[in-house]
């Protein structure tokens, strides 16, 4: 982005939004408004909604960059008019709102603007939603109403099949607070992704919803959403008798993953009176670790991967060479190696031991490839 080329007042904004929003809204691309000036004052925001992304378009008047933007949103939301009443499109809603208080030297206006207007389209969408004349669908609406932190959106149009996606936050435990010396800033979040069609029949067993769990980034260092198993949804079954069963499991699928930290940090721990001191080391999640070590004159790192379902499954293993390097002056390190003596069920003691035992033969091996590799770039 040519942030160079944006009118000081627009880049402010758009700066502050960017850097202060608490949802990862995007950029997705910018243009002028004009074929003379050549100034970007307009651009489209790409914003989380409902575990998925709308599209707006903010469009800033570079000649007249005192004035509040014009909004454009997506060709299926024609009729989200949200500061208008119902049948009064002349009468705005409220006297104050963020596009008629707008200050153009106030750079938070903008980031203001769009969380005012996305609250409202969240309005909408659960008015829309509250709207169709589908019976399965009021009543799972009724069932899970209560709920804090949904998002629901109605996707229809010409060429679409017609259906309702429900954003379902999971767990009321704090997922940071269970993680000692968490470093996460945001707070960590599970959510469950339904998808209903819309049926205008009673259907005596509708089929099952579309589903899927969505997870911060962040706690993938943590525990897999991809690894985990959706329980299946029964013949009958509702929302609300789906997700007690879904977050029990949930739940106590994160406890143990935060118990084997505590596991992975006892491994590593037992291979420093073996290895030394770890050089480098995760020291929260416990997931790498590397030594310095040596065999006569010949020095290398030994790099530990440990995945999350240690030790049921075992570690990586890579060596280095602290002497040997590539002509890009990169050092010389071996394929991750798999093939060594291994089982889940040995003491932490015992398997840094074997680890020892199987280094003090294979790092000969590693010298002999390093020499092969240096003399086959010469």
């Amino acid at each position: 982005m040519a942030i160079d080329t944006v009118p000081p007042l627009i880049a402010a904004q758009l700066n502050y939004l960017l850097s202060h929003s608490p949802l990862p809204i995007k950029v997705e691309q910018m243009w002028s408004g004009s074929k003379n000036h050549g100034l970007l004052d307009r651009f489209t925001l790409v914003i989380p909604f409902c575990l998925d992304y709308i599209r707006w378009d903010v469009i800033y008047n570079a000649l007249y960059p005192l004035a509040a933007p014009d909004i454009i949103f997506g060709p299926e939301d024609e009729s989200f008019r949200p500061y208008y009443a119902a049948g009064e499109e002349g009468d705005l809603k409220s006297p104050k709102n963020s596009m008629s208080d707008w200050n153009c030297k106030d750079p938070t206006r903008l980031l203001s603007l769009i969380l005012e207007l996305r609250e409202l389209y969240m309005t909408y969408q659960r008015k829309r939603v509250g709207e169709v004349e589908d019976e399965r669908l009021k009543f799972e609406l009724s069932t899970i109403v209560s709920r804090e932190g949904i998002e629901m959106y109605m996707s229809s149009g010409i060429e679409k099949t017609e259906e309702v996606k429900f954003a379902l936050p999971l767990l009321g435990v704090d997922i940071n607070k269970m993680v000692t010396g968490c470093p996460w800033r945001q707070k960590q979040k599970i959510f469950l992704q339904v998808i209903f069609p819309v049926g205008r029949k009673y259907m005596s067993t509708p089929s099952a919803p579309r589903l899927k769990l969505v997870a911060s980034p962040e706690l993938k260092a943590l525990f897999s959403i991809e690894d985990f198993r959706l329980p299946s949804w029964l013949d009958g079954m509702c929302m609300a008798e789906y997700l007690p069963i879904l977050e029990g499991l949930l739940q106590s699928q994160i406890v143990d993953a935060v118990s084997s930290i505590d596991v992975r940090r006892k491994f590593i721990v037992a291979l420093a009176p073996l290895f030394g001191r770890p050089v480098e080391a995760d020291p929260v999640f416990c997931r790498k670790a590397a030594f310095l070590t040596s065999s006569g004159v010949f020095t290398f790192l030994v790099h530990f991967s440990l995945p999350l379902q240690f030790p049921k499954q075992q570690p990586g293993l890579m060596l280095q060479s602290s002497q040997h390097f590539n002509p890009s002056g990169a050092p010389v390190k071996s394929p991750v190696i798999t093939e060594f003596p291994w089982s889940p069920r040995w003491e932490s003691s015992e398997m840094a031991e074997r680890f020892f035992d199987y280094l003090v033969e294979e790092c000969l091996n590693f010298k002999k490839y390093c020499n092969e590799s240096l003399l086959q770039q010469r």
